[in-house]
């Protein structure tokens, strides 16, 4: 970057920032970038969804049209799985509103593998069910490309090569040439449902980007961007270059640090749901948290004769919620008349299933916390171990429930929003000493499922870890005792690496026909008409957990 590059640098703080004046000499191009959609096509609360985002992009492409530039529109992943007028069909509206919005390029998050089979199913039940059905179905109706360079199929050893599924691809725009490479979390493939993954792996974010951005820079490409489906946060974004409130650690700060200077320009981040305006390394990276709150921009500046790279606007996640008479960059917006159609045709059909009312009123909003001990999660678990014939019930709290309850009547489209995801109920016999493996190397990795049924204990002791389980009405479970424990098909295949040191290569054995997770969660509410209180659920005065603050490392069970 030039010495004078950060005269172009714009502290975009509000929606309406204007980036600098236009230069003759300087051509920009806007890398308009999209994360963690997660289905949301219309506007609701602090969500602006597809409708809006429609506004902002026509408004830049009017700006950069005005100026002999350009928009670039990159999705990083998780786009569909999410919503009720999205899951119904499966991403085919989403994918039917970027068309519409004419996206550059998209990355493969790993929700994109949810749907699994065409079809009710969300996981294969038979030779015939294709487990990535739903996914390569949409990447064939996509106009453009979607990318994953570092998804490998073990067949062969290279990245995937299905229908419209590619790593990179070159495009230009204003006359420059672009090559965009498309990536995914390293652990991908154990945030998704394994049946729907089997066959395939995830190679490292930083060797395939010098390999796919090397290729690129030789076949000509003069600025390189990166889709990645992995992310990290940072809380200030009053300067770029001042990454001191980022964590560095971060999937997405590690691989710019560790790219060769200069060859990839900008990264569009996602999969953390968290907000990033920074430099690393010589590297934009943007990050607009998650289902359409925000979306993140930055604006490049080039020689117009040389096409080399002078400087870069980074702006702060701009909200994308606006009002009427709201204005961007000083031109109006304006949703897209065609996408609201789309938009709302797909609502329409979700809105008589989604105010169906469950016979339950909530007190109060049972909140979306970062605590094991929620209301919500244990709510959640309760309602689980309650209907079915079992002893303990067991959840990834953190990921695996999406939203709060609002305070009200409970509708069917609240506990939808609340657990979006197909995933079958899944029931294991384990013994005790199973059950204790699993919760103790949770408990040493401080990242604790939720659970009903039992209490646990853990201390440390001069010979290592002590763990105590006792049931919820006091009995101890012993290492020959045999518990009955509820899950689902994602935690059972190795999701959230959770019942991971019981599993055998291919998961835990699934028993076919059980019903799906969120139907068991409104049936439950179905039959508990009334009131529910989030006070009747808290656990805090009574922790089913009871686990030291720090744990040291020769803590072991």
């Amino acid at each position: 970057m030039r010495p004078f590059s950060r005269l172009f640098l714009c502290l975009a703080l509000v929606a309406g920032c204007a980036a600098p004046s236009p230069d003759p000499d300087t051509l920009t191009l806007t890398i308009l970038g999209l994360n963690d959609v997660h289905g949301e096509m219309v506007a609701r609360d602090d969500r602006g969804g597809l409708v809006s985002v429609s506004a902002y992009v026509a408004a830049l492409r009017e700006l950069r049209a005005s100026d002999g530039g350009a928009v670039l529109l990159i999705d990083a992943g998780d786009m569909w799985q999410g919503t009720l007028e999205s899951n119904l069909d499966e991403g085919e509206t989403v994918v039917d509103i970027y068309n519409a919005l004419d996206v550059t390029a998209a990355a493969i998050g790993n929700h994109e593998f949810d749907f699994g089979p065409i079809g009710e199913a969300s996981v294969p039940s038979g030779p015939y069910d294709a487990p990535r059905g739903a996914l390569r179905q949409r990447a064939r109706e996509m106009d453009f490309p979607l990318l994953a360079a570092n998804l490998i199929d073990e067949a062969t050893g290279d990245p995937v090569a299905w229908d419209n599924v590619q790593p990179s691809v070159m495009v230009e725009a204003a006359g420059v040439r672009i090559g965009i490479i498309g990536v995914m979390t390293e652990r991908a493939l154990q945030t998704t449902i394994a049946a729907n993954t089997h066959g395939l792996r995830v190679a490292p974010i930083v060797a395939t980007l010098v390999h796919e951005a090397g290729a690129l820079r030789a076949r000509g490409a003069e600025i390189v961007i990166v889709a990645a489906h992995a992310g990290g946060s940072c809380d200030d974004f009053s300067d770029p270059f001042d990454t001191s409130s980022c964590h560095m650690d971060a999937e997405i700060m590690r691989v710019a640090t560790a790219l060769p200077p200069g060859l990839v320009d900008h990264i569009v981040a996602g999969h953390r749901h968290k907000g990033i305006a920074h430099l690393v390394n010589g590297i934009s990276i943007n990050s607009a948290y998650s289902s359409t709150r925000a979306f993140s921009r930055t604006d490049l500046h080039l020689d117009v004769d040389g096409h080399e790279l002078e400087g870069r606007t980074v702006y702060p996640p701009q909200p994308v919620p606006f009002k009427a008479n709201d204005v961007y960059e000083g031109i109006p917006l304006q949703e897209d008349p065609a996408i609201v159609a789309i938009a709302n045709e797909a609502l329409a059909l979700a809105m008589e299933r989604r105010d169906t009312d469950l016979g339950v009123t909530l007190s109060a909003a049972f909140d979306l916390e970062p605590d094991v001990e929620s209301a919500l999660g244990n709510l959640f678990t309760e309602a689980l171990l309650d209907s079915l014939e079992a002893d303990i019930a067991i959840h990834n709290v953190f990921g695996g429930i999406r939203s709060g309850l609002p305070a009200g009547k409970l509708t069917f489209g609240a506990v939808y929003e609340m657990f979006p995801f197909d995933n079958a109920v899944t029931i294991h016999e384990l013994t005790g000493a199973e059950l204790g493996t699993i919760l103790a190397r949770k408990a040493a990795l401080h990242r604790k499922p939720g659970f009903a049924g039992m209490r646990v204990a853990v201390s440390c002791e001069p010979h290592g870890m002590k763990l105590e389980m006792r049931l919820k009405d006091g009995t101890p479970i012993g290492d020959s005792d045999t518990v009955r424990v509820i899950a689902n098909d994602f935690l059972s295949l190795g999701g959230d690496d959770i019942l991971t040191p019981v599993i055998k290569s291919r998961g835990l054995e699934i028993e076919q026909g059980l019903p799906r997770t969120r139907d068991v969660l409104i049936q439950w509410f179905m039959n508990h008409p009334g009131t529910l209180h989030p006070s009747d659920f808290g656990t805090h005065d009574d922790p089913k957990w009871r686990v030291p603050d720090i744990i040291p490392d020769n803590c072991r069970y």
